[in-house]
């Protein structure tokens, strides 16, 4: 049971981390530094702690479901609209703001874009600063442009830095024969999965298309294992 508790090991390298890292630090400040110029240093603090949770999974994880540009986008506008409405309706207290967290993730679910910061950006606009409070439903402007800032920011530095994204839908790559031999496809080890891993250097949150992709290419791995064997045999 202990054993259970212990985390896994990371298959990424420290110059991953470290760009996940630097791209985190640099989209959320350009993120927040752009909401203070249009709203001011208050509205735009108060979306600090959304924006940087929302930054480590487009920077860090931006192979999953969860990181994609709709997740963002449909989220905060989902959790936006939630929280002001019940903000309006039952005012700001503690058990509101977790009633806006909850529908907003009923609402996420429904539209395909849910996103773990956006249950805490809902929260966060109910129980508002003084500043963002007086900007009523205009409060969805500096939401809306704080998310579509970290998201440019994503689509430039992941992509700049070698890192595909947004993640589409992955290829079946085409089946290898091995010569004039007929190869049948081997079983996969865990020797050929962390060959795979080592390959990508990234996060991976996996989603079925990730993991399809990573089934290929530990198949690969293992063809190319078989092919050997047989040849091997052959020459002895």
């Amino acid at each position: 049971m202990f054993a259970r508790l212990v985390p896994a090991a990371i298959n990424t390298r420290p110059a991953e981390w470290s760009r996940a890292a630097i791209g985190m630090a640099l989209g959320t400040l350009f993120s927040v530094w752009l909401c203070a110029q249009a709203f001011g240093i208050d509205v735009a603090l108060h979306l600090l702690g959304p924006l940087g949770a929302s930054a480590v999974l487009l920077f860090a994880v931006s192979s999953g479901a969860l990181a994609q540009p709709w997740s963002i986008i449909g989220s905060y506008l989902c959790a936006g609209v939630v929280a002001l409405l019940v903000a309006r309706v039952l005012g700001r207290t503690l058990g509101s703001a977790c009633l806006a967290a909850g529908m907003s993730v009923v609402l996420m679910c429904w539209l395909r874009c849910l996103h773990p910061p956006a249950g805490g950006l809902a929260m966060t606009l109910v129980l508002a600063d003084p500043a963002s409070i007086a900007l009523g439903w205009h409060e969805m402007a500096p939401v809306m442009l704080g998310a579509s800032a970290l998201l440019a920011c994503a689509l430039a530095y992941n992509n700049a830095t070698r890192t595909r994204y947004p993640k589409g839908a992955a290829e079946s790559p085409a089946r290898v024969i091995g010569g004039t031999a007929l190869v049948t496809d081997p079983t996969v080890t865990a020797a050929d999965l962390k060959l795979a891993l080592a390959e990508m250097e990234q996060f991976y949150d996996v989603e079925p298309n990730e993991l399809e992709q990573l089934i290929h290419a530990a198949e690969g791995h293992a063809r190319r294992r078989s092919i050997g064997e047989v040849l091997a045999s052959r020459a002895a």
